[in-house]
C-alpha cells in the first residue's frame, strides 16, 4: 500500500524496498512495481507477466528462467543482473541499463568478496551470495534470453554478454551495443537504426532481414520506385486501360516516408519493407502483403479489405479505423476475406477497426488495442491471448 501510494506521489507513502529478498517462483504478473528497489533480488522463475518496473533499481538480480513477457522495464536499472533464459517477449526495455556490473558482500572470514549467480537450472546451485562463491565474473549475464519483439530503444547494452540470445523482431533502435557479445544470437528481422555496432562481436548471429540505416530502396531498370506506384495507380484507377500494374516484392521502400492516400490496390508487395511509413488513408484492396514488415506503420483509415498479409510483421502499426473486412467482387459477388494468418500483431491499435469476417488465425496480438473494433463473423485464434486491451465493441 504505502508503495501504491509513493507511485501516486500521496502522503505516506515510500518506495518498495525488496532488495536481497528471495522472491524466486513467485507469481506477480501485472503487479505495479515502479521505481522499487530490487537490488540483487532473486526473481528465478518469478512470473512477471505485464509487471511494471519502470525506473526500478535490479542491478544485480537473478531473473533467471524468470517470465517477463509484455513487462514494462523503461529506465530500469538492469546492470550486472542476470537474465539467462528469460522471457522477455514484447517487453518494454526502452532506455534500459543493461551494462555489466558486479556486487560486493561483506564477508568476517574473506572480506569482501563479489557476488555470483549460480545456475538455477543446476541442483546444486547454493543461494545467492552463500559463503564459498566463486567470483562473479565482469560482464553482463543474459545467455540464452528470449527478447523477442521486445522494444530496446536507446538500451544500454555496451559490453553485454548476449551470447545465443534470442532477439528476433527486437526493436533496438538508437541502443549501445558498442563491443556486444552477440556470438551465435539469433537477430533475425531486428531494428538497429542508429544504433552503435563499433566492434560488436556477431560471429555465427543470424542478422537476416535485419533493418539498419541504410534503406536499399532500388528497383532495377530506368523507371523509379515512385513513377512505378504512379503508373500503378493509374492501372487500377483506368481498370487496367493504361499505367501498369508496380511488383514491389521484396524492396525496401522506407526511403519513400510516405504513401498518404495512395492507391495502392492489388499491388504486389510480398516481404517488402514498409517499416514506419505514413500511409494514412491508403487504398490496398486485395493487396499481396504475405510477409511484409509493416511494423510501426501509419493505416489510420487505411483500405486493407481482402488483403492478403499472412506473415506480416505489424507490430505497433496504427490501424484506428481502418477497413479490414472482405472485398466484394462486384461481377461475382465473391467476398474475399482480409487474411491476416500468422501475423504478428503485438501492441497494434486497432481502435474502431471494421474486421468483420477477418481471418485471425495463428495471430499474435498481446498488447493489442481492440477498443471499439468490429469483429463479427472474424475467425479469432490468438498466440497469445492476454494482454489485450479493450475488446470488440467497448469503450
Amino acid at each position: 500500500m504505502k508503495h501504491a501510494r509513493f507511485i501516486a506521489g500521496l502522503p505516506g507513502g515510500s518506495r518498495g524496498n525488496l532488495s536481497w529478498r528471495n522472491l524466486s517462483g513467485l507469481k506477480l504478473a501485472s503487479r505495479d512495481l515502479t521505481g522499487a528497489d530490487l537490488t540483487g533480488a532473486r526473481l528465478c522463475g518469478a512470473d512477471l507477466r505485464s509487471v511494471k518496473l519502470e525506473s526500478a533499481n535490479l542491478y544485480g538480480a537473478d531473473l533467471q528462467n524468470a517470465d517477463l513477457t509484455g513487462a514494462t522495464l523503461r529506465r530500469a536499472d538492469l546492470r550486472g543482473a542476470c537474465l539467462r533464459n528469460a522471457n522477455l517477449t514484447g517487453a518494454d526495455l526502452t532506455e534500459v541499463d543493461l551494462r555489466a556490473g558486479a556486487m560486493a558482500v561483506g564477508d568476517r572470514a574473506l572480506g569482501l568478496t563479489l557476488v555470483e549467480h549460480f545456475n538455477a537450472d543446476d541442483e546444486k546451485s547454493n543461494p545467492l551470495g552463500a559463503k564459498g562463491s566463486r567470483p562473479k565474473t565482469t560482464g553482463q549475464e543474459i545467455v540464452r534470453a528470449d527478447f523477442s519483439g521486445a522494444v530496446l530503444r536507446g538500451a544500454r547494452l555496451n559490453r553485454a554478454q548476449l551470447k545465443h540470445s534470442i532477439l528476433t523482431g527486437a526493436d533496438l533502435t538508437g541502443a549501445d551495443l558498442g563491443r556486444a557479445d552477440l556470438r551465435g544470437a539469433d537477430m533475425r528481422d531486428v531494428i538497429l537504426m542508429g544504433a552503435n555496432t563499433q566492434a560488436w562481436d556477431i560471429t555465427g548471429a543470424d542478422l537476416r532481414g535485419a533493418l539498419t540505416d541504410d534503406s536499399a530502396a532500388k528497383v532495377s531498370g530506368a523507371i523509379s520506385l515512385d513513377v512505378m506506384l504512379r503508373e500503378h495507380a493509374r492501372w487500377v484507377s483506368s481498370v487496367a486501360e493504361v499505367g501498369a500494374p508496380a511488383v514491389l516484392d521484396g524492396l525496401d521502400l522506407r526511403s519513400l516516408r510516405s504513401l498518404r492516400g495512395f492507391n495502392l490496390s492489388a499491388i504486389s508487395a510480398r516481404r517488402a519493407i514498409f517499416f514506419g511509413l505514413d500511409m494514412e488513408g491508403v487504398q490496398l484492396q486485395g493487396a499481396r502483403l504475405e510477409g511484409a514488415d509493416l511494423r510501426g506503420v501509419n493505416l489510420r483509415r487505411a483500405d486493407l479489405r481482402g488483403a492478403h498479409l499472412e506473415g506480416a510483421m505489424m507490430a505497433e502499426a496504427d490501424l484506428r479505423g481502418a477497413r479490414l473486412s472482405p472485398l466484394v467482387l462486384v461481377k461475382s459477388s465473391r467476398r474475399i476475406p482480409t487474411d491476416l494468418t500468422s501475423a504478428d500483431l503485438r501492441r497494434a491499435n486497432f481502435s474502431g477497426a471494421d474486421l468483420r469476417s477477418a481471418v485471425l488465425k495463428d495471430v499474435d496480438l498481446r498488447q493489442g488495442i481492440l477498443t471499439g473494433a468490429n469483429l463479427e463473423g472474424a475467425q479469432l485464434e490468438f498466440r497469445e491471448s492476454y494482454g489485450l486491451k479493450g475488446g470488440p465493441g467497448r469503450e
